[in-house]
Parts: structure tokens; C-alpha cells; sequence
């Protein structure tokens, strides 16, 4: 999985790109979270339109950022989201940035 990350008037911009799963978390919690936590970043943007499939452990990664961003009184939205792994996603409960703006 590659991640690109850009951070634009206030909002940091995640593209997922290939494969979320166990063999691929660590790039959430060793360069996303901290990240995040150093900057106390309040918004956050999943764009995941390139993002091929997602597993258990890739869910987990993605609900422990917005968990951490809850923390700062932030919020999480996803974007672009990949018909495939939609139905997976909503069990997160993240709001569709499309829907909310």
C-alpha cells in the first residue's frame, strides 16, 4: 500500500493506495499516527478510491486514527470511497465528506 499525504488549509489529505491489511497497518501507525499526534491535526481526509482491499487489521488502522482525532475534537471523513470495500467501511461510522459539505 502506498499513502500520500497532503495537508492543505487545515486539512490533512490521505490517498490510500493498493492494499490495507495486516502486512500494510504498520505505515498507518508508524508514519500516519505520529503525525498526527505531533500536529494535533483536527481533520482528516480518506480519499480511497485506489484502495483495492481492506482486511480486519486495515479497518482497525483507520478507526484508531479517528479515534485519535476525536481526542482533538476533530472529525474524519471519508472520501472517494471504492465500491468494493464500501460495504466494509460503514461499520466505522466516519462521515462521507460529499454528503457532509
Amino acid at each position: 500500500m502506498d499513502m500520500e499525504l497532503e495537508y492543505k488549509e487545515g486539512i490533512l489529505f490521505i490517498n490510500l493506495v493498493g492494499n490495507l491489511n495486516k502486512n500494510t497497518t504498520y505505515k498507518i501507525y508508524n508514519y500516519l499516527i505520529p503525525i498526527l499526534e505531533k500536529h494535533q491535526i483536527k481533520e482528516v481526509i480518506y480519499n480511497l478510491d485506489k484502495l483495492k482491499s481492506i482486511d480486519e487489521d486495515g479497518l482497525d488502522s483507520i478507526l484508531k486514527t479517528k479515534w485519535l482525532i476525536d481526542r482533538y475534537k476533530g472529525i474524519v471523513y471519508l472520501n472517494k470511497v471504492n465500491k468494493q470495500i464500501f460495504g466494509k467501511l460503514k461499520r466505522l461510522h466516519i462521515k462521507d465528506y460529499l454528503k457532509e459539505r
